[in-house]
Formats: C-alpha cells, structure tokens, sequence
C-alpha cells in the first residue's frame, strides 16, 4: 500500500512542473530559512544592543544635568569661601579683633548665599569650630567647641586634612530625620600651610528621590566616588554613609556587585576613560551584575569627584518578543512567495529585505538620515516605515542632547575664560587669544603691542574701604579699558588688580600713543562707589612692541620690567621697554599732574 502510494506520487512529481518549482521553492525556503533566522535574531540582538547603548549614554547624561546643578553650584561657593583673603588672614590670627570680625561677617554673607543657609570652619591652630545654621540661631556665639583627635565624632576633620588640598565631598544619612546630606569640607591652604577646613552642607533627600528613586522599569541609577564608594542609591543599604572616616577595605562599593575580576577591572578602566575624556561623555559596557548579563553605564562629575552609574535591564527595557510580529510577518512572505517563481520570490522578498538591512546596520553605525524607501502597504514597507520612525525619533533625541551638552560645554567655556568680576578675559583665556595672535604673527606682518597695567597703591583701597569698594574699582578700571582700547584689541585681568592689554596692529608711536590715552582714562575722572565717597585712582603702565620670536612669557616679562620702571619713577605713567638699553626700560609719556 506505501509503495502504492510513494509510486503514485513521483509521477505526479514528474508530470506537474509546477509542484516541482513548488518543491524546489520549498526546499530553498527550508534551506534559507535557518541561516536567515540566524541572520534576523542577530540583527536584532545588534539593534538591541544599539539602541539599548545610546539609551544608557542618554539617561546617564539627563541623569547628570537633572539633578547635580545644585550641588555643583555649592561646591563652587564653598571653593570660593575656601580661597577668600579674608578667612585666610583670620586663620593665621584667630584672635585679632579686626580678622575676626571681618571672618565672621565672611562666613555670614556666605551664610545667606548656600542653599543649606549654614557654615562650618574650624580653625586649625586651636581646632575652634565655628557654626551658624539657617536661622542665624548661633549669630553672636558662633563658637561651639573645639575639636580633638581623641573624640571618634571629630575623626572626619582628621580625614579631610590627610586627603590633602581641595574639597572633599562626605554623604552622612540620618536615620532619625529621614535626611540625607553631603558635606562640602574644603581644606584652607597658603604657601603649603594647612590653615583649617571651612564649607556647608547640602540636602539631597529630594535629588535621590527625583533621580535615583525612578521607578523606570529596568533602569537603576547610582552615584560612586573615585574608589567606587557608592554615594547615592535607590537601596539605602547600598550606600557607604561616612566614606570619607572610612578605609577601602570597610566602604562598600560598587566593584562588590561585580562577578568576575575581568568585570572589575573593565569597570574601572571605564570610570579611568570617562574621567579623562571630560563630562560630555559616558561609557556602557555589558557586565555580570549579581548573576544577571547588565548593561552598565559610567558618567565623570568631575567638579564632585564622583561617577554617576546606570544599570539597565535591556530585556527589560526593550522587549525581543516585540520583534516576534515581525519575523512572523517575514515568514508568511516567504511563504506565499513559495508559490511564485525564484524571480520574483527574490524580487519581492529576499531584495527588499537586504535593503532593510542595510538601512538597519546604518542606524547601527550611527547614521539616521538614511531612510528605508519602501512603498506600499505588506509587511515588509510598514517594517520600514516603522524602522524609520524609531530612526527619526533617536536621531531627533541624540541631536538635542547634543545640542544641550554644546550649550553646556559653551557656558562653562565662558566661565573658564571669562574673569566673572571685570566681564573681561582671565588669564587662560589671555594666553589661549596670544596663542591665537603668536600662531598669526609673521616676520612681515604688523606687530602687535602688549601692555601690563597696575592699579596705583590699589591696597590702600583694599585696607582702607574694604574688598567690596576693590571690586567695583577693579570692574571699573577694565570698563574704562574696554571704552578706550579698538574693537580688535584684546583686554585681559591678569591677576588681582593688574590688566594685560595686546594692541593689534601698532608700531611704537601707537603703542606710547594708546598707552598715554589708557592712563588719561582711568585717572580723569573719580569712581563713585555707592554710599562712599568718589575715589581717584592712577595706574602704572609697562609696554612692550612684541616681536615674531617673543613668546608670551619673554613678551610679558620685558612689559613687566617696564611696569616696574614706571614704578620706580613715581607711578601713574606709562614707560616702554627699550630693548637697546638690555633690559633697561626709558620713559615716553610723562605723568601730567
């Protein structure tokens, strides 16, 4: 009966070529079937993997701007309170009536400014610590105690001046007031003497419950220092309250979570990489969390010292058996193309898909401006239509973070090379527009004039009406500056209460000629300060015509011998460096009285 039947069957096999072009088909189909299946899942773990790594790079960057800004701007406040004259001169005389109140009314202003409205210093002679908090309670007794080596409370002082220099960052949880705070402790230094610790603290109970409490599925985040302490988490048992008493041995930290040595060692290796290439940038890599196959990403904070990390679950986030519809889709074209010539089944299907593809490994490489042209309305154009969606859709996204981190990185380059006090250049951004103008300077181009200008007995004004009525000096002096130097001119602060001005394009008759109308300027006419008398300020002035083979340094120090010689012949004049005389500087404008 079998035989019956098989013999039955390859007649018809042989009689019918449309069932062998259907066979063939089919067996074509089986053949292609398995490698292509192997072809979709891979292509689809890489667009997993993809997207998944772009979504981590994002959510570590929104993570960062989100929630730090507050913390970044306390830790400014408190490096500033740290380097203040004021309370390093009271930290060398601790009981000087005059330092003392003026540190007082220091840390007061200061007061008001934090967030947190409250201040610590303690000075290091006598270990005397000094605190007021946000209602001024301790206004006129802000003497508590002193802090000693034997008393185990007083051990994180002893920590932040063996941690050398700086600011250094203490997250304290308390479990009473359902609090959490990180401590700004910056460490007072001058000529290489430890002077003390002042700083604040701020609250970041909101910050944790806003960032790391998301409860984005699949999404953990976490905050580490540079030992992998970890600062902040959405598991409080996680966090390494006190880090800062602790050893490295005790402080429990993120390189625990890890499996494997190699997983270790590639997560520090991503905290190294991030570090060096700056904030705008983050690392993902997959790695072993407690048993389970994570994507980790690793952001820099580099004015906290502290790493921000993600952990993100993909199968969570992005679900595979989203793309089940769509291999099902695939399968039932291949299908119904078996019915169809090998022609056409390539024409319709095989073709249409290899261009999908291609337009999948573009999105992949980064490229989203290359959309899947496919018409029509089957299975395999809406795949492409949706494809180009999510395409657009994550482009659109990275270009405006993007945009936003060029916005950020633009304003922290304005702040870099912007003196915030006079609105005119710093230093760095001094010497970054020399560089500029040496790079363009040739044997037979113009030279280009440099001239370094000193406030008059400007520490009298200090001494004699405060470091507020020198800032309105200083602000003033370089707005006087701006009004008289040429628009291509370059107007820099120098450093405390010196100016450096290059003058494009002069000889030495401009050169003397600017110089003169600068001093003219800034002494016709008074200053008013506000609720003060109008003061009369004068300023000495060193000049220097720069030649091709000068260097900023050279350039600067034959200016600044000439700035020395208009001192020593009475300040308030403008004297030119004259290079035939070997480093001795001759006078060409004269004071007038």
């Amino acid at each position: 009966m079998a035989a019956t039947i098989l013999t039955s069957l390859k007649q018809k096999f042989a009689a019918s070529l449309r069932l062998r072009v259907l066979v063939l088909t089919l067996a074509a189909f089986v053949t292609v079937a398995i490698p292509a299946a192997l072809a979709f899942t891979w292509i689809v773990d890489r667009t997993v993997v993809t997207l998944g790594t772009l979504f981590a790079e994002r959510q570590i960057l929104y993570d960062r701007y989100r929630g730090l800004e507050a913390l970044r701007r306390e830790v400014a406040l408190a490096e500033t309170l740290m380097r203040s004259p004021t309370i390093i001169d009271w930290a060398r005389n601790e009981f000087g009536a005059d330092s003392k109140a003026r540190g007082i009314a220091e840390l007061e202003h200061f007061r008001r400014t934090f967030i947190d409205r409250s201040y610590f210093f303690i000075v290091g002679s006598s270990g005397n610590y000094y605190f007021n908090d946000q209602d001024g309670t301790y206004t006129g007794d802000q003497l508590r105690y002193a802090v000693s080596p034997d008393n185990p409370s007083d051990d994180w002082y002893y920590k932040t001046l063996a941690a050398g220099p700086g600011c250094h960052l203490n997250v304290n949880h308390d479990v009473v007031l359902a609090v959490t705070k990180v401590w700004m402790n910056c460490v007072i230094e001058e000529d290489g003497d430890v002077l003390g610790v002042v700083g604040t603290g701020i609250d970041l109970t909101t910050f944790l419950r806003e960032v790391v409490e998301s409860d984005q599925p699949g999404v953990e985040s976490m905050f580490v220092d540079r030992s992998g302490a970890v600062q902040a988490s959405r598991d409080a048992s996680l966090i390494d309250f006190r880090s800062l008493t602790k050893d490295d041995s005790d402080k429990k930290t993120f390189f625990r979570f890890r499996d494997t040595e190699g997983d270790r060692a590639t997560f520090a290796a991503m905290m190294d990489a991030v570090a060096e290439q700056g904030d705008g940038k983050a690392q993902a890599r997959f790695l072993k969390v407690n048993g389970t196959d994570m994507l980790v990403g690793v952001g820099h904070l580099r004015e906290l010292g502290w790493y921000n990390v993600t952990l993100m679950d993909v199968g969570t986030i992005i679900d595979r058996r989203l793309f089940g519809p769509i291999a099902c889709l695939i399968g039932l074209v291949m299908l119904v193309a078996a019915g169809l010539v090998t022609y056409l089944f390539k024409r319709s299907v095989l073709d249409r898909l290899a261009r999908t593809e291609t337009v999948v490994r573009r999105i992949e490489a980064g490229d989203f401006s290359q959309a899947a042209d496919e018409k029509g309305s089957d299975e395999i154009a809406r795949l492409a239509r949706t494809l180009n969606v999510m395409a657009r859709t994550v482009g659109t996204d990275r270009a405006m973070l993007e945009a936003a981190v060029r916005q950020r990185t633009e304003q922290l380059e304005r702040i870099a090379y912007v003196d915030q006090l006079s609105g005119v250049l710093n230093r760095r951004g001094f010497v970054e527009a020399f560089a500029q103008e040496e790079r363009r300077m040739t044997i037979d181009a113009p030279r280009p004039g440099l001239l370094i200008l000193d406030i008059d007995h400007f520490k009298s004004v200090n001494d004699g009406h405060g470091h507020v009525v020198g800032d309105v000096v200083i602000a003033e002096v370089a707005q006087r500056l701006l009004e008289v130097t040429r628009e291509q001119d370059l107007c820099a602060r120098w450093g405390g209460d010196e100016f450096v001005v290059i003058l494009k394009a002069c000889d030495m008759r401009s050169l003397a000629a600017i110089g003169d109308k600068i001093l003219n300027t800034i002494r016709a006419r008074p200053i008013d300060i506000a609720g003060g008398p109008k003061l009369r300020v004068t300023t000495s002035i060193g000049a220097h015509l720069v030649s091709a083979s000068d260097t900023l340094e050279s350039a600067a120090s034959k200016a600044d011998h000439a700035l020395y010689a208009a001192k020593q012949q009475g300040r308030n004049r403008v004297v030119v460096y004259d290079p035939a005389a070997h480093g001795e500087a001759k006078t060409v404008s004269r004071v007038v009285a």
